[in-house]
């Protein structure tokens, strides 16, 4: 115990370890994040057999874990590569090409838990850009860009749904039909104010 110990301090061997310590840490965030996500969806609404649910949680919460760890693998080796490539010094553009190259070979594959992940991180990725020009004072307040980039979006999405509606995903377009389309038709008071249809 001793020895291992002796090699795992041992900073020569830091960048390795950093590697397999991002690919754990990748696994146990996703399983952490998308067990709870998958059971309560799957329970909510998803039907058939208890099986057929269980099976379903495993492999969304494996694929997801599975993803982040191998993506934080590639991009940890990637990093590594460039800064040796580079005499040992890490450049600014170094992130984004690692980035790149894991989230083409991780996440390129188009499904529904890597399309939830790149929205969830294309929202955040967004937000973060309209935080910039105030960060580098280019608007002196967050009051100039926020609503500027929540106008846009607001009209990007109904340009969508009344133009292209079937580019938009089911469930985005299942709430944009119930809120925007079938408050137009009713056919008494009960369907007015009470329900739907």
């Amino acid at each position: 115990m001793e020895a291992i110990q002796h090699i795992i301090s041992d900073p020569k061997y830091h960048d390795l370890f950093a590697i397999l310590k991002a690919f754990r840490n990748g696994i146990v965030y996703g399983a952490k994040v998308r067990f709870p996500h998958a059971l309560v969806m799957t329970f909510l609404f998803k039907s058939g057999p208890l099986k057929t649910k269980l099976l379903y949680i495993y492999k969304a919460t494996k694929q997801h874990a599975q993803n982040l760890g191998i993506f934080a693998t590639i991009y940890k080796t990637m990093m590594l590569i460039q800064k040796r490539i580079n005499g040992g010094k890490e450049e600014s553009f170094h992130p984004f090409i690692a980035g790149l190259v894991g989230g083409y070979f991780v996440f390129g594959e188009n499904n529904g838990i890597n399309q939830q992940i790149i929205l969830y991180l294309f929202s955040r990725v967004v937000m973060a850009l309209v935080k910039i020009p105030v960060k580098k004072q280019i608007l002196d307040a967050p009051k100039h860009t926020y609503p500027v980039f929540a106008a846009v979006v607001w009209g990007l999405v109904m340009w969508l749904f009344k133009h292209q509606e079937d580019t938009l995903l089911p469930s985005l377009r299942a709430s944009m039909v119930y809120i925007y389309r079938d408050s137009e038709y009713w056919h008494s008071l009960r369907t007015l104010l009470w329900h739907n249809k």
